[in-house]
């Protein structure tokens, strides 16, 4: 004790004593304190030292936002433990991280969460859910860290963009990377029981970018099969990504087995991307196609698409062989609206062999083939606004006939028209009279044409043929009122066309025959007509019903509009000369008149004065008949005739024939407009002689009825489905219809769709899961369908042929036979021969998460298959089974 007293008495700690004095009392006492204190302070500066930064060391505390959370049982707060129990349907909201849960431990001594399900006597319920930004995960139990945000997860399962996947054990990292062990992922929409499903030994997976596997098998209803892979990579990203396309595996008897629609996807920008494909074939076949796509919101969109396909057919060598390059051209462009109001560009190219559609090997195609015309058109407008508004428009145009290749172009075409002018019109107020309405524009009109074919396209031949045009026109106009009911309209048109070649003709004795000599050199002539027509409009209104009856048909109401109307052209003969025929002793023989602007752009002047009386009449029927809504008060109003009209003229300058055939042409819609139907004919009041031609004695005056009936067609097409007597109506596969109208083809499917099983675009139909009902034990009696008719007949008789030149009658339709069973056919029936037409058989069975499809044309040189069975899933759609039979090789 006595040496505990002394040491505690006179000894230091890190402080030396002071040289000038001792120590108070009270000082002693306060040194006391103070060496205390310095004990400790030397700890801390030796901590500060090894630090790097004297904030590192710092604790922070585990709250460094609000936190908010709630429960329905009980929350318990442990003091002693440091923790926040949280029971039932428990809910802990922490900056962006979201837990619900049955049970919740929160231990902010170490900055963990705890969160799990709860056991009761039926098992477990309220499994976690995670969320943190947009990921969500579903695991058994998970113990996340506030402080460095990773977490270890248990029996989790996630999904990213239709991609679910279950691990037993997860390791989340910080950047939101996950580490997965003995793995599994599927596409299924069952994720309890999926029919598939891939299992991987490790997965890397970073939400909305990737996910990296493995060594992954294959397992169907949990049974493995050989399917596997050593590792696979799938982009998760939600903005387009470059990659490969995977191409799809065939056999043709022509060519050998094949990879087709295989390359590479090119994510330029979000305004550009390019896709570059291939096919080829064991024989030394192969095809190239180059899509692209383009947009600027606000200005403009399009796509450009070339198509190059270099087909053999057997081998070098065999006495079959036969080798033939064709290709195509796409374009369309179209400008926004809102981009530029007063000018405007737009592009549909459409051009190529003409055989491609019907050689082509792809089966984008096969709607397609029976496609007789190509047509391409690029333009540009401009208006420029003033007083007059003038127009400004160049138009390159393309029309081509697959059957004979022959092509016409204009490259291009001018066009320049000035807005009305009304000279007389008052500076204010309305427009009275025939003075105030005169009215004038001018119209200016230049094409450079060009007639060749395909065999020359390109070359520099094509130009040889080429025409070159301009044409003024200044048509003047006014209208009228006549007694309140009659309205009165006069025209001239003066038009003027220039040429830079006309022809001279001459007759040659040597060869016995008139020869045409072209002439090179600026050339004119000037034409002008004038005419004037008076119509007006009568109605008439018959009622079945009187007051207080209430008849299902009310009234019928008729509106006739009768016009006649008169126009002069004069004969410009000051544009004609003639030339002799001379025979073998040098005696002129005959005289032949001719114009030099006979091949000219816009034909040639008339030669013939003509004064003629046009008459007319058009007709309109419709019906006012009970609602079948008895709420309406109105009754409704529908179509008997749309229109039906009568036309022809009389010309009293010519010598014979003066009346022309009567053009009669109609149409109406019935059955809810579900059918159109049109009609037309043409009735000539002239008689045949024995050489069946036209001379001028009245066919009733020769026997006959009337009117002779020289020509006549109707045409009716009817769409209808089971939603047409429901008030709704289904959307067609637009795809598949955008596509064939790319290709110059039809939209109603009536030749076909276009399909490719491997692009999922044009084959898969957006099917509304609510209204599947194959899980509903009671009976579905909604079984939807499509039909689409259309008939066409045309009838001749003008040299008394009396026969009936095509009738034929086309029709597609798709059936649903079950929720998942799905049937359709494209075919038609030509009546005149005796036979069916182009013929597509088409199945379809929905696999949950896969797709079945097989198209079969049974009959003609198109005859063949199309298997396919894969995978619906965007993510997964290279997994595919794909087996087709081309059709053999046409020349």
């Amino acid at each position: 004790m006595s040496f505990t007293v002394f040491i505690n008495t006179f000894s230091f700690a890190q402080e030396l004593p002071k040289k000038n004095g001792s120590i108070p009392a009270e000082q002693r006492k306060d040194s006391t304190t103070i060496v205390i204190d310095s004990i400790v302070k030397p700890l801390i500066n030796i901590r500060e030292i090894d630090s790097t930064k004297k904030d590192s060391t710092k604790k922070e505390s585990f709250l460094t936002d609000a936190v908010k959370y709630k429960a329905k049982d009980y929350v318990s707060l442990n003091q002693k433990q440091k923790k926040i129990y949280l029971y039932n349907e428990a809910e802990v909201l922490y900056q962006d991280m979201e837990i619900k849960s049955g049970v919740i431990v929160i231990d902010y001594s170490k900055n963990l969460v705890y969160a799990g399900r709860i056991k009761d006597s039926t098992g477990y319920s309220q499994r976690p859910v995670f969320k943190q930004g947009e990921n969500i995960i579903e695991p058994d139990s998970i113990v996340f860290n506030t402080e460095s945000k990773k977490a270890l997860v248990f029996n989790s399962r996630t999904e990213q963009q239709g991609f679910k996947v279950y691990s037993p054990k997860t390791k989340k990292e910080n950047d939101s990377t996950y580490f997965m062990a003995n793995a599994r992922f599927t596409t299924a929409e069952d994720e309890e029981d999926p029919e598939y499903q891939f299992v991987t030994s490790k997965m890397k997976m970073v939400p909305n970018k990737k996910v990296i596997v493995g060594p992954t098998y294959m397992e169907i209803y949990g049974v493995p099969t050989p399917i596997a892979l050593p590792f696979a990579f799938f982009p998760m990203t939600k903005k387009q990504t470059s990659g490969i396309i995977f191409p799809s595996f065939g056999e043709d008897n022509n060519r050998g087995y094949n990879l087709q629609n295989g390359g590479y996807y090119f994510a330029i920008s979000d305004y550009l991307d390019l896709a570059v494909l291939g096919d080829y074939y064991t024989n030394g076949s192969y095809g190239l196609r180059v899509e692209n796509n383009y947009a600027m919101r606000y200005k403009y969109r399009g796509n450009v698409s070339f198509r190059y396909e270099n087909l053999l057919s057997s081998e070098r060598g065999f006495p079959d062989f036969s080798k033939s390059t064709v290709y195509n051209i796409r374009w369309s462009h179209s400008q926004d609206t809102k981009a530029n109001p007063n000018s405007r560009f737009s592009a549909s190219v459409n051009l190529g062999s003409s055989s491609y559609f019907q050689e082509s090997i792809n089966q984008l195609n096969q709607s397609s083939f029976l496609n007789n015309t190509l047509a391409s058109s690029v333009s540009y407008s401009k208006t420029l606004q003033g007083d007059p508004q003038v127009n400004v428009s160049l138009t390159a145009t393309h029309r081509q006939n697959t059957n004979t290749g022959d092509i016409d172009l204009t490259l291009p075409t001018m066009q320049v028209s000035m807005g009305r002018i009304y000279p007389f019109a008052p500076k204010t107020g309305t427009k009275k009279g025939a003075i105030h309405n005169i009215n004038f524009q001018l119209n200016t009109r230049g094409e450079y044409s060009i007639k060749t074919n395909d065999t020359i396209f390109g070359k520099s031949e094509m130009f040889d043929d080429a025409i070159t045009g301009i044409k003024h026109s200044i048509p003047v106009t006014t209208n009228f009122k006549v007694f309140n009911h009659f309205s009165v309209s006069a025209n001239a048109n003066f038009e003027e066309n220039w040429t830079l070649k006309t022809v001279k003709k001459i007759y040659d004795q040597s060869l016995e025959k008139a020869v045409s000599i072209d002439q090179n050199g600026f050339d004119r002539f000037l034409t002008y007509n004038v005419g004037a027509s008076v119509g007006t409009t009568i109605y008439g209104m018959y009622n079945f019903e009187e007051e207080g009856e209430d008849k299902k048909l009310k009234a019928i109401r008729h509106v006739m509009r009768p016009s006649i109307s008169y126009s002069i052209s004069p004969a410009f003969n000051q544009y004609y000369e003639t030339y002799d025929v001379i025979d073998a002793d040098g005696t002129t023989t005959d005289q032949v008149e001719y114009t030099r602007f006979e091949n000219s752009l816009y034909g040639r002047p008339g030669n013939t004065y003509s004064s003629r009386v046009g008459l007319s009449l058009g007709n309109n029927l419709e019906a006012k008949i009970r609602a079948k809504d008895s709420t309406k008060t109105e009754p409704e109003k529908i179509f008997i005739l749309n229109n039906l009209n009568f036309s022809t003229d009389y010309d009293i300058a010519a010598d014979s024939l003066k009346w022309s055939p009567v053009r009669v042409s109609g149409g109406t819609q019935i059955l809810n407009k579900k059918m159109s139907i049109n009609f037309g004919m043409t009735l000539n009041p002239y008689a045949l002689d024995s050489n069946n031609n036209v001379i001028n004695t009245f066919n009733i005056d020769n026997g006959g009825s009337l009117f002779r009936l020289t020509s006549a067609n109707v045409n009716m097409s009817y769409t209808l489905s089971n939603d047409s007597f429901s008030g709704t109506e289904s959307d067609s596969d637009k795809a598949s219809a955008q596509e064939s109208a790319r290709s110059g083809g039809r939209t109603d499917d009536l030749f076909g769709k276009s399909q490719d099983f491997a692009d999922q675009r044009l084959s898969d139909r957006d099917k509304n899961k609510d209204d599947k009902e194959e899980d509903n034990e009671f009976y579905n009696y909604k079984m939807p369908w499509s039909l689409r008719l259309a008939y066409s007949a045309n009838y001749t008789n003008t040299r008394r042929e009396d026969k009936i030149s095509s009738h034929s009658l086309m029709f597609s339709g798709d059936v649903d036979l079950s929720p998942r069973w799905s049937v359709g056919a494209s075919s038609g029936y030509d009546f005149l021969n005796k036979g069916f037409t182009y013929t597509q058989l088409r199945f379809e069975r929905d696999l949950l998460s896969w797709r079945m499809n097989f198209s079969w044309i049974p009959f003609s040189d198109r005859s063949s298959w199309n298997f396919f069975i894969g995978i619906k899933s965007s993510l997964l759609k290279d997994l595919k089974y794909d087996q087709r039979k081309r059709p053999d090789q046409q020349l």
